[in-house]
């Protein structure tokens, strides 16, 4: 591989200097007369190396340090201050800018080779990183795009069932489903495994695959505690396997207007009942421990009757759990009070929530899954 070294320096007898030595050490060289040129060149060649004087008109070589390390083009770019500079606030002022090394005037040669050699050896091993790091979150992409083409997809008939399902990153262990037991029993849950990344999805996915099988043997599924004490039997933690996850469970009786349900260890799901003003909003958990956690843990159902219209949400607390510009978190109480606002002004919507939550993080991403699944009785 030939490397492409960029020398910006105002002082031509330099620039020749450098440019015959590191042509002869088998580089490909490009040479600029001053900063704001020197930058244009990087932007455009995208060098492995830039050797920069430190003090130059119009442009400073920390300015065009600070630009090149702004760069995401030029992030494993090594750069390189050649300075007459020598006092240790120099060289953390350099340092700073975001430079990797230095170079002295009066310049030795061979310190000079040794130098880009080393820094040679850095950039390449920040490309490999940085190629890793592509293909990972390639790997994550797609894993995420797989659990997605698990999910169902929305009813409308008797009831209607909708979700919004938006993977982080990171991958977190999010997934739901929802599906008619028989003509009169709708079962709907949602789990969040812990932790992030194929260890965490790949659980989730799996609980998925047994619940919708129903593939555990001699299990009522219209029995929410039950269904809860068979998966905790089913997913202990061994020392192969840390992962545990929580998960709120329901069965909805469609004759009858009741909601049994069961949960370990996840945030309640809520139920807002009521139009307009009158509208109200009721925690539906019931206590216990998160799958996988202890054994012999008990599990209880819970009951209501569902008054109509009546709408319910089920959510992971990656809906919640948003980071503010303070460094707080949002909070689920909050996001509740959201919901009722929302449901209060008859305009709540699964995006209008989503599109309001990503308003609010302070950074760019979520930093786990968003799933938030709502069903209306009406």
């Amino acid at each position: 591989m030939i490397y492409k070294i960029l020398v910006i320096d105002d002082d031509t007898a330099i620039q020749e200097l450098l440019r015959r030595v590191l042509h002869k050490q088998g580089y490909q060289v490009t040479v600029a007369s001053n900063g704001e040129e020197g930058f244009e060149q990087a932007k455009l060649l995208q060098p492995a190396l830039i050797i920069c004087d430190w003090i130059m008109p119009r442009l400073t070589g920390i300015e065009v340090c600070r630009r090149v390390k702004a760069s995401s083009d030029l992030s494993t770019t090594f750069f390189i201050l050649l300075t007459s500079l020598g006092t240790v606030q120099d060289r953390v002022k350099g340092l700073d800018a975001g430079a990797d090394d230095f170079i002295a005037k009066p310049i030795e040669i061979n310190e000079m080779k040794a130098r880009v050699r080393a820094g040679l050896r850095l950039h390449q091993l920040s490309q490999d990183l940085q190629t890793q790091k592509q293909l990972l979150e390639a790997e994550l992409a797609e894993a995420a795009d797989y659990v997605s083409s698990l999910l169902p997809e929305s009813l409308t008939e008797p009831i209607k069932v909708e979700s919004q399902f938006i993977p982080s990153r990171k991958l977190g262990g999010d997934c739901f489903d929802y599906y008619w037991l028989d003509k009169n029993h709708l079962a709907v849950y949602l789990l969040d495994v812990a932790g992030h990344g194929l260890r965490a999805a790949l659980p989730s996915v799996s609980v998925l695959n047994l619940l919708r099988s129903k593939a555990i043997p001699n299990l009522d599924y219209h029995k929410p505690s039950d269904v809860l004490r068979a998966l905790n039997n089913t997913y202990q933690i061994t020392y192969q396997n840390d992962k545990y996850f929580t998960i709120w469970y329901g069965v909805y009786n469609h004759s009858q207007s009741q909601l049994v349900y069961a949960s370990a260890g996840h945030p309640p799901a809520i139920l807002i009942s009521g139009d307009g003003q009158l509208a109200q909003a009721n925690k539906l958990k019931t206590s216990g421990m998160p799958i996988g956690m202890f054994p012999e843990t008990t599990y209880i159902d819970g009951s209501c009757i569902v008054e109509k219209p009546s709408s319910l949400y089920i959510f992971s607390d990656g809906v919640y759990e948003i980071s503010l510009s303070d460094g707080e978190i949002w909070g689920i109480d909050n996001f509740i009070n959201l919901i009722l606002e929302y449901h209060r002004y008859g305009y709540c919507e699964l995006n209008k929530i989503l599109d309001y939550v990503r308003e609010l993080n302070y950074s760019d991403v979520l930093n786990d899954d968003f799933s938030l699944l709502k069903i209306v009785f009406s």
